[in-house]
């Protein structure tokens, strides 16, 4: 497990390497700014013109994918559910499992910065089920029910 039971608030990337195994640049999350166990978790990502995405998506007119908006609510919900169980074990991995009602309401551009709020909704044997919602500056950007599911790997 993570060394540390309680995590100091904010909780920056390199704390958050420790409970995700994500790297870059698929870590998503800059910090976590609010988390309450087994019930809400917000966090956020600066948005900037040097993601490797904008090159492609698109010339001219950046715009990040909202698959990459998901997937970074889908790692929020993933950290809300580890930091809930106190740190993450190195052999355990939280998939995302599924989504529903996904829904993209504002463009996300070079200069944004997203708040994450996620809502743990249900937890039954290791599969959690969130509330996900993606703002910048207040407007809602995306939202999504989202489950995750907790996997031992090796």
């Amino acid at each position: 497990y993570s060394s540390m039971t309680e995590y100091a608030l904010p909780i920056e990337a390199k704390t958050l390497q420790t409970l995700l195994p994500h790297r870059y640049p698929f870590l998503l999350l800059d910090r976590v700014t609010a988390f309450e166990a087994n019930q809400t978790l917000t966090a956020i990502k600066n948005v900037t013109m040097n993601e490797p995405f904008f090159q492609g998506h698109f010339p001219g007119f950046p715009v990040m994918p909202g698959v990459l908006i998901t997937e970074a609510l889908a790692q929020a919900c993933g950290t809300l559910a580890i930091l809930s169980e106190g740190g993450r074990n190195d052999k355990e991995i939280y998939f995302f499992a599924g989504i529903d009602n996904a829904r993209f309401k504002r463009q996300v551009i070079p200069g944004d910065q997203l708040v994450f709020e996620v809502t743990l909704l249900q937890s039954k044997r290791g599969i959690g089920k969130f509330k996900a919602v993606a703002k910048v500056d207040g407007q809602v950007a995306a939202e999504a029910e989202i489950m995750c599911a907790k996997k031992v790997v090796g």
